[in-house]
């Protein structure tokens, strides 16, 4: 049984993880603001619930820390810019000393936004990225990359067993119904007879990933030896153990929305709206390295975790 710290623990990934890992029998304290999460997520389930803001000193001593706290859909982090870039950046700061001070594992929760509009395709770990640091998006992407870099000079100065994975595009129950999020926006759309909001034409693609399959990847990473990811990353020159986590199967915006009207029964129709600025044309990671050295791959059909998804919205908005 591991003690088990997850810092922005009510957020949609947080309460599957917390659900997860209280299923194991770990002992699982949850730290959040609940500025985007929600405690209805995690109230009620074993895990001690701890109101905190995740740039403060963390107190505690723990086994595993996972540090999954700052707004991650854009109507979130442009709410509050500066809170959006400090909760990155002086986020990750805290989870660091806080491994350092009690020797726990961190695993640090980056994005596949650092990888910004890419210019390789598909997005490996060694892309550099092709952001924009003064867009509409840059306080989220730049803050999730001084982030990463704080991650690595903290393991460099004190050998801190720190590890970044970089999600891709997630969706599953407990999604916030406000968080803007492609998934969520489509389907309570669709759910309420609304028109579905596609921007441009629908074409730019993105790589979906149900929540479940995150934690599988999230917790086996958790467990991993440390000699043995180590040497992993050492034998591909970088510093840090570093993992996309996603689903290599590429589908457009638009093939989604006319799945989720599949799948909801809607008549809603299409209604297509600018594109927003920088936003990706093409999102899609490789998955080699978690493959080889987690042994994971996502399991669950974007149907299945569309259906899984569409039954939480209906039960949200009191639907049969």
């Amino acid at each position: 049984m591991a003690r088990v710290l997850i810092v922005g623990g009510a957020g949609f990934i947080g309460a599957s993880l917390t659900r997860r890992l209280l299923g194991e029998g770990h002992a699982v304290t949850v730290l959040d603001d609940f500025s985007t999460g929600s405690r209805a997520n995690v109230e009620g389930l074993g895990a001690a619930i701890v109101e905190g803001d995740a740039r403060e000193p963390l107190p505690g001593a723990y086994d595993w820390v996972f540090n999954l706290a700052c707004p991650a859909s854009p109507p979130h982090y442009r709410r509050d810019p500066l809170r959006t870039l400090t909760a990155s950046v002086d986020g990750v700061r805290q989870a660091l000393a806080l491994a350092r001070r009690c020797g726990a594992r961190l695993i640090h929760a980056s994005t596949s936004e650092v990888y910004g509009d890419p210019l390789a395709h598909p997005q490996r770990e060694t892309h550099w990225g092709h952001v924009n640091p003064l867009g509409p998006r840059a306080c989220y992407d730049e803050g999730k990359r001084v982030a990463e870099t704080f991650a690595l000079e903290h393991r460099r100065a004190y050998g801190t067993d720190v590890r970044l994975v970089r999600i891709f595009n997630t969706y599953g129950p407990f999604m916030a119904p406000d968080d803007g999020r492609v998934v969520s926006t489509l389907i309570l759309q669709a759910l309420r007879g609304e028109p579905l909001t596609l921007f441009g034409d629908g074409s730019q693609t993105r790589s979906f990933q149900f929540v479940d399959d995150l934690v599988d990847a999230l917790v086996a990473y958790a467990r991993a030896d440390r000699a043995a990811i180590d040497a992993f990353f050492a034998a591909r020159g970088l510093g840090i153990p570093l993992l996309n986590l996603g689903n290599p199967e590429e589908r457009t915006v638009r093939e989604l929305a006319e799945t989720i009207l599949r799948l909801t029964g809607s008549a809603s129709p299409l209604a297509f709206r600018p594109l927003p600025g920088d936003d990706p044309r093409r999102r899609r990671p490789d998955i080699a390295w978690a493959r080889a050295c987690l042994g994971w791959a996502p399991r669950v059909p974007l149907a299945e975790g569309l259906r899984r998804t569409i039954a939480y919205f209906a039960g949200v908005e009191g639907r049969p």
